[in-house]
């Protein structure tokens, strides 16, 4: 892959970069995007951290390669542990799920002391990022979803502020949609959540065809409420 040339999703993520930042990328793989980041002037220098051995060199090499060993440490270490408390400015975390995103800041807080910028793409457990973000004083500004070889992306920024503001009175459904997605509802937004409605109400049908006991009640209730949310959220 040429360094000039990132895919979608991570060409989505580089666009919420602050200019001049000093960038953490955890999981950085083969460090694509701290490599794109550098040489396309968005970032001072970037810290690549990666937490097994094949990807921490895959991503030497790679920094090796495109001759910016100055700019770019590539490190070894579990999530925000490859950091100095202040070091890096912006934060990003992208092509895990939500939960171990969440978990990463979590384990890490210590770490963010300087960071003005999260940039965040869940696979999976968007609403985890969301509640973490909520609960932690950061406060979402932007959000995307983007669709790209058959598979749909979230991207969540975040900077300190009102973790609050973004939602207003739709909490509840805005940490599982997103509240900047449910007032765009692209095309990805709806085919995602349309999908996604579709399996909730199917599983709803099998647990309606069994015997409910209360743990399965309980969850045919969270379920008809989902799909209720997701009509609304998709206009329905």
């Amino acid at each position: 892959m040429n360094h000039e040339k990132l895919s979608l999703r991570l060409e989505r993520v580089a666009i919420h970069i602050p200019e001049g930042s000093i960038l953490a990328d955890i999981g950085s793989d083969h460090a694509y995007l701290p490599c794109y980041a550098v040489k396309k002037g968005l970032v001072k220098k970037a810290i690549a951290g990666e937490v097994s051995e094949g990807p921490y060199q895959s991503a030497c090499n790679k920094v090796s390669e495109t001759g910016l060993g100055e700019h770019i440490a590539v490190r070894k270490g579990d999530g925000l542990e490859v950091l100095s408390p202040g070091e890096a400015t912006a934060i990003s975390i992208a092509g895990m799920g939500g939960t171990l995103i969440s978990s990463i800041l979590e384990n890490g807080k210590t770490k963010l002391s300087n960071v003005n910028k999260l940039i965040l793409q869940p696979n999976v457990g968007a609403n985890h990022v969301r509640m973490w973000l909520i609960e932690n004083g950061w406060e979402l500004v932007d959000e995307e979803i983007l669709e790209e070889d058959g598979k749909i992306y979230e991207i969540l920024a975040a900077e300190p502020g009102d973790p609050l503001k973004p939602y207003g009175e739709e909490k509840e459904s805005g940490l599982l949609f997103g509240p900047f997605l449910m007032k765009e509802r692209n095309d990805a937004f709806i085919k995602r959540w349309t999908l996604e409605k579709e399996h909730w109400k199917k599983i709803s049908g099998q647990l309606s065809a069994v015997a409910l006991n209360p743990e399965t009640e309980e969850r045919r209730n969270v379920l008809l409420a989902r799909i209720k949310m997701a009509e609304e959220a998709l206009g329905i």
